[in-house]
């Protein structure tokens, strides 16, 4: 099948076109101390849609964020190149909606023969997307500001995961997550946590499920995916409804039978643990909260 690297290019200037919009916003909302709301957002587009004034500024947010999403993606598309494993360039999202993006996906084009090229593939991405998203966070949350209430003052706000609220904590000690007016760089690094956690849920074909099948076999990969729908049904209807929408992926897309026995080794468990360390340290139980 030929390449269609027009499609790729194509996808990931939108995609530019679509987080550049959303950082202008960012960029206005956090020089003003105001909190980030719809019409900023719209103004956003307008301004680079018709070139005017002052659009360049969201590049301090699109630029990182892609640089996340690429380097998650490419995470996995090289190893699958090393196992031999055909495997698509990345496609990205664009979105008109919060944060200009819905991520970035590649597509796995043979089957994936063995535990240990599973755990490669599966935990590669988050990992490298990590190293790249940490000192964005750090000197995203070091050129943040303290503004009272600024996170209750707009039509919606962003959940903390533990990492970020520990680098707040250390940065702003005694201020409330509330109360800090966040950097673009800060927010690019705040989508690519949450991409992390999204990918790293335990469950179906994603990133987390590969490693979990890798680690403990089929029978636990599906005691877990089972697990998992039950509290995301809990956390959708108690916290955040997407949690539903993401039932999706467990209930329509079952984990491929992987016949083999072989052990994994130190290594590779060890790998499979800071997987699952990121995953706590990325996700929160409401990612965005609207009000």
């Amino acid at each position: 099948m030929p390449r269609r690297w027009w499609l790729h290019l194509l996808l990931f200037l939108l995609t530019l076109g679509t987080t550049t919009s959303f950082g202008f916003a960012l960029a206005r909302s956090f020089s003003s101390g105001h909190a980030l709301n719809d019409q900023t957002i719209a103004d956003g587009y307008v301004r680079l849609w018709h070139g005017g004034a002052g659009w360049p500024a969201g590049f301090i947010y699109s630029i990182p964020l892609l640089l996340i999403l690429l380097a998650h993606e490419f995470g996995h598309y090289f190893a699958c190149r090393s196992w031999r494993v055909q495997a698509s360039l990345p496609y990205f999202g664009p979105s008109p909606t919060l944060l200009g993006t819905i991520g970035a996906i590649i597509l796995i084009r043979s089957p994936i023969c063995n535990r240990r090229s599973l755990l490669d593939i599966g935990a590669s991405g988050p990992i490298a997307g990590f190293a790249v998203l940490t000192p964005v966070l750090i000197a995203g949350v070091w050129l943040s500001r303290v503004v009272p209430g600024i996170q209750e003052s707009g039509p919606f706000s962003f959940g903390m995961p533990l990492l970020m609220r520990i680098l707040e904590s250390l940065r702003f000690p005694g201020i409330a997550a509330k109360d800090i007016c966040l950097h673009p760089l800060a927010v690019a690094a705040w989508a690519g946590l949450l991409a992390t956690a999204m990918n790293l849920l335990p469950a179906g074909q994603l990133d987390g499920g590969h490693i979990l099948y890798a680690l403990f076999g089929g029978r636990a990969h599906r005691i877990v995916t089972l697990a998992f729908v039950f509290v995301l049904v809990v956390l959708g209807f108690l916290y955040w409804p997407w949690w539903l929408g993401a039932l999706v992926v467990f209930l329509v897309r079952r984990h491929p039978l992987i016949y083999d026995n072989q052990p994994l080794g130190t290594r590779r468990s060890a790998v499979g643990a800071l997987a699952f360390c990121l995953f706590v340290l990325s996700i929160a139980v409401v990612p965005i909260a609207m009000k």
